[in-house]
């Protein structure tokens, strides 16, 4: 008697190379019935925004043509999970249910609740670790406490191996002898505001073929200069990885062997100090898997209980928000920064901090406006990162950087874009100024301004805080915490 089928379902795992429940599935020796199901409910309040989405529409296409080219499918389904498959195991007469786990706190009640129900009906339902280097659970201290501090955190996973990833080898795929309905990709309707996304396939191939050539690409020359040339806007130094890494096109795992492939002439490892850096990197984004798994409120509330009170500035008609959003501060950097979110669903990492340090420093509006921006602008909209990133700049996380360090942007700016060639890209109209003032506009002499047809408050706004009356408000404000109630505010 052949075995009946296996359902898997696909979540944020949307590739088959390094797929441990699709390796599963085939050793099962079962049809497979490849399934997405798009369950927004399910996720809880922190369904994917709008950015994400564009995302996943393209890479389920791509997986989908990846499974038709094996001669199989993807099905695709709308609505509650657990319906969904309570119907098409009763249609298919399904015998196993297998993913890999999503480590966001709905979605694991949910997938607790379905494993559940489907064991006790007899199937056989199992989920694998294909997100993380290491799940959660493995991340505690000697007192069997969670983490809250990278560096000790970090040290104990190095001391833990890393499993080499899954290869994917098959040429073809058991398909069932009759196919459930499915739903076309486009009545899913994930883009939304189309106009909005329209250029982003100029900058970005999502797919599991796009991420393999951006990590190969990454990893055979840039990865060398990450140490040097990370924190700079105007370069390619960044690895760009993180949109496949949340969509999972591409696994931990994969970025952990392709980095470990260039020690084999060396026979050191990390091959580099950049690739130190960077699989440092890759460190952080499983801290921010480990904090969410532990502090699960943290998406809306501070880790540190202390900062709940903290007096956030008004904003009558929410003028500052939209000048931040829409990258008209005044503040160069920070304007290409939101100005790049927008076109492309990406930002920089060092524009990210010195944007969101404005917004939470400068302008003393709420962390949590920042990260609902974040969550539904950008393509790698992790509820893991943008939460520990959020909180890391408004000092009220885990190892967080001290609210009173107040960045400067035009240092920053002069800094990390010291010929002006990110704001010229993302700023185009004060392109035509001098890299000595273009950090700084409104330092300018009238005849610099006019003869880089710069007119401000027309054409680019004046600040609309000064940088030094601002940051003696956000420290006015901390103190003030800090005398209401020094003792909640430690870590």
């Amino acid at each position: 008697m052949s075995p009946t089928p296996t359902l898997l379902w696909f979540r944020r795992d949307l590739r088959l190379q390094d797929n441990p429940a699709l390796q599963a599935a085939l050793r099962r020796g079962a049809p497979l019935i490849p399934l997405y199901i798009l369950d927004d409910a399910g996720e809880g309040a922190w369904r994917a925004g709008g950015a994400a989405r564009w995302w996943r529409h393209h890479a389920l296409a791509a997986l989908d043509a990846s499974l038709r080219g094996l001669g199989s499918r993807l099905l695709i389904r709308r609505g509650n999970a657990r319906a969904v498959l309570r119907e098409l195991v009763a249609g298919t007469d399904a015998g196993a249910i297998y993913w890999n786990r999503c480590h966001e706190p709905a979605i694991e009640a949910r997938d607790q609740v379905i494993q559940t129900e489907f064991a006790a009906g007899g199937l056989a339902v199992e989920s694998f670790n294909g997100s993380l280097l290491h799940e959660p659970p493995a991340g505690l201290n000697r007192q069997g406490r969670p983490f809250q501090v990278f560096t000790p955190y970090w040290r104990a996973c190095l001391a833990l191996p890393v499993a080499p990833p899954l290869k994917f080898t098959a040429a073809a795929l058991p398909a069932p002898a009759r196919w459930p309905g499915s739903l076309a990709l486009e009545e899913l309707q994930l883009p939304v505001r189309a106009r909005w996304a329209a250029g982003w396939t100029d900058h970005w191939q999502p797919g599991e073929a796009g991420a393999a050539r951006r990590l190969a690409r990454f990893a055979s020359a840039a990865m060398e200069r990450y140490a040097d040339e990370r924190n700079r806007p105007d370069l390619d130094g960044t690895s760009l990885l993180s949109p496949w890494l949340h969509s999972g096109e591409l696994s931990p795992r994969q970025v952990w062997a392709a980095v470990k492939s260039r020690s084999k002439e060396s026979g050191v490892f990390p091959p580099s100090n950049g690739a130190r850096v960077f699989l440092a990197e890759l460190g952080w984004r499983e801290f921010a898997h480990h904090l969410l798994r532990h502090f699960p409120h943290t998406p809306a509330q501070p880790l540190r209980a202390g900062f709940a009170a903290f007096p956030w500035a008004a904003d009558p008609g929410g003028a500052h928000l939209r000048a931040w959003q829409e990258g008209r501060t005044g503040y160069p950097i920070v304007d290409a920064g939101l100005r790049q979110l927008w076109q492309t669903g990406w930002m920089h990492n060092r524009v990210r901090m010195v944007a969101a340090s404005f917004l939470v420093k400068h302008l003393r509006l709420p962390w949590t406006a920042g990260a609902a921006w974040f969550w539904d602008t950008l393509v790698d909209a992790d509820l893991a990162n943008n939460t520990l990133g959020w909180q890391w700049t408004a000092g009220c996380g885990a190892d967080a950087a001290p609210f009173f360090r107040v960045f400067s942007p035009v240092l920053q700016g002069r800094k990390f874009d010291p010929e002006g060639a990110y704001v010229r890209r993302w700023v185009p109209e004060l392109a035509g100024l001098p890299a000595a003032h273009l950090h700084a506009p409104w330092e300018a002499p009238g005849p610099v301004l006019a003869a880089a047809g710069v007119v401000l408050g027309k054409n680019y706004p004046r600040p609309i805080v000064d940088h030094a009356t601002a940051r003696l408000a956000a420290l006015a404000a901390y103190h003030q915490l800090r005398e209401t109630g020094p003792g909640a505010l430690a870590p």
